[in-house]
């Protein structure tokens, strides 16, 4: 089974009104930690910069205004599917990046292909049952063995 999810998108840094420039970003998502997504921003002249929040953050953004914390994300225009605003903020610090609404779908898309949105509990249930299951197996041959030995 597939483990995870990444795309690259390119964004629009914007720094002023005046001022704007592409970078490339790359989407990631992990089945290991099924409510996250993580976008890695490349801006030049600087280390990438990695931020994770919620999927269905993204997913809600893409639509309707969304976010109350540090991360805020908003269609351009609330009436068609055009371009998403992200705005990120730490303390006083603040960054716009603009972002097709296309590519952003159907990164989305495969995260739910590889787990449907509202089942990730079920996967994180689903992985400890096995790892609790394995180990008791594991266990009982150890024991067995030190028996017939």
């Amino acid at each position: 089974m597939r483990e995870s999810v990444q795309a690259e998108v390119m964004m629009s840094f914007l720094v002023s009104e005046e001022l704007a420039f592409r970078i490339p970003v790359e989407l990631r998502y992990e089945a290991r930690d099924p409510y996250a997504v993580r976008l890695t921003f490349h801006l030049p002249g600087d280390a990438p910069v990695t931020w994770a929040f919620g999927r269905e953050l993204l997913l809600d953004g893409i639509n309707k205004p969304s976010g109350d914390g540090d991360v805020h994300i908003a269609p351009t225009d609330p009436d068609e599917l055009s371009d998403v605003h992200i705005r990120l903020q730490v303390g006083g610090d603040r960054a716009l990046f603009r972002a097709g609404a296309g590519p952003l779908v159907a990164f989305l898309d495969r995260t739910d292909r590889l787990v449907p949105l509202g089942q990730e509990r079920n996967l994180g249930d689903f992985e400890e049952s096995l790892d609790l299951a394995l180990g008791r197996i594991l266990s009982e041959s150890q024991h067995d063995e030190r028996k017939a030995g």
